[in-house]
């Protein structure tokens, strides 16, 4: 296997530094906008086929994500010109509107005015109507980031720190306004099903004639990949690293052990809670797993996004597996995955040239071997989540051993004393 460092562009116009740009409504990404480049959508110039004798790949030139079966942009928490909203630590005191509180300063925010105008009723979701908010409860304050489609704001619910995701309902398109109407009913329904320490956990949503929003716990610690991002590729210590991923795991064992494939599972979608455990976020593109059909061919992100997805090929829960593997790589590394590559040549080394991210010398072996049979080309070899908990553990549980034969040996090399 060819190792990612050793690789340089093969298209082109050379490497592009820019990160992955897959931002999408239901996707954390869309609104944290870490500056990942550009998103595939129906509006990108043109496309890149590329065959090798082994199927075809069509992808657009400078996109890192692809969206769900129809000609909309990804809905996966990416989009382009998305970029963080300074938070006013200077707003003012709340007004009520509609029963909720919002700051004065968002009396300029259009979205925010739709979604409080009282001449609306907040509508729920038909057959999950006890998970419609109360927006008497709901105290908005300002967004602290946006993306195409919508914004993320910080609030509390019924005292609770809560994040209130404000979606605006496109009227130029019926089609994509249909899609977009589907896949938020899809999260929110999904949202309403899991129940888990390691998932991000449900508050409630409300539909009006312009605005959806959907009401989830804050993170106080963001995203992974921030967390990842603000260490200056100084590694996690393997202590942290591993207890890291073996909240991932949990979690991910428990939305398999319902059917469901996440499908958008990478550090942007791993949220830290203020108890520094994990919860994975953004269910806007997981499906049910459905053995005999085909899955909605090309969701993701190229950077994290299995082989079989980028050949369109059937699929199964093994792709949340596959990008697990690279998501315990960044964890390990504290890198941005194939980050000397722009996302469609990592996805184009990935499913050609069979390039992995290269496994640092000093990784402890069980790690190393978690992260290469995760990301092998054969889904059957990849183990299942459950596995991966067992070999988590076991490497948790090494790494104690060695903390204490370490701090044994110190101790021991100390002089003596008469205390």
């Amino acid at each position: 296997m060819v190792e990612a460092p050793k690789f340089i562009g093969f298209m082109a116009g050379g490497v592009r530094n820019d990160h992955d740009a897959t931002k999408g409504i239901f996707d954390l990404e869309f609104y944290e906008a870490l500056g990942e480049g550009s998103n595939m959508s129906i509006h990108s110039m043109w496309n890149l086929q590329t065959g090798m004798g082994c199927g075809t790949v069509v992808m657009p030139a400078d996109n890192s994500s692809v969206g769900s079966n129809s000609s909309q942009r990804t809905p996966m928490l990416y989009y382009p010109g998305t970029h963080p909203v300074p938070v006013d630590s200077s707003a003012g005191h709340s007004v009520l509107r509609q029963g909720g509180r919002a700051s004065h300063n968002l009396d300029d925010d259009a979205l925010a005015r739709a979604f409080l105008d009282e001449r609306y009723p907040a509508e729920g979701l038909e057959n999950y109507d006890e998970w419609t908010i109360d927006l008497r409860k709901l105290n908005m304050g300002m967004p602290f980031a946006q993306g195409a489609f919508g914004k993320l704001y910080k609030g509390t619910y019924s005292g609770e720190e809560v994040a209130v995701k404000l979606l605006e309902r496109t009227v130029d398109d019926p089609g994509k306004a249909h899609l977009m109407e589907q896949q938020f009913a899809q999260e929110v329904r999904m949202l309403a099903t899991l129940q888990h320490p390691n998932v991000v956990r449900f508050i409630g949503a409300c539909r009006k004639p312009m605005v959806w929003c959907i009401v989830t716990e804050f993170a106080r610690g963001g995203s992974v990949r921030q967390f990842l991002g603000r260490r200056d590729n100084r590694s996690v210590p393997l202590k942290m690293a591993v207890k890291q991923a073996l909240d991932i795991a949990r979690g991910m064992t428990y939305v398999h052990s319902l059917g469901f494939i996440h499908r958008d599972l990478k550090s942007d979608n791993l949220l830290i809670s203020s108890d520094k455990s994990i919860k994975i976020a953004d269910f806007g593109m997981a499906r049910i797993e459905v053995q005999s059909e085909w899955m909605t061919p090309g969701t993701g992100t190229y950077r994290w996004m299995a082989p079989e997805m980028i050949q369109h090929r059937p699929y199964t829960q093994k792709v949340d597996v596959y990008s697990f593997g690279i998501v315990l790589w960044e964890l390990i590394t504290s890198m941005l995955p194939f980050q000397n590559m722009a996302p469609v040549q990592a996805a184009f080394a990935v499913v050609y040239l069979g390039i992995r991210p290269a496994i640092p010398q000093e990784c402890p072996p069980v790690l190393a071997e978690i992260m290469s049979r995760c990301w092998d080309v054969d889904p059957d070899v990849r183990p299942h989540f459950t596995e991966i908990v067992e070999m988590l553990e076991k490497a948790e549980a090494e790494l104690l051993t060695a903390v204490r034969r370490a701090r044994f040996r110190f101790c021991m090399s100390q002089p003596m004393t008469t205390d």
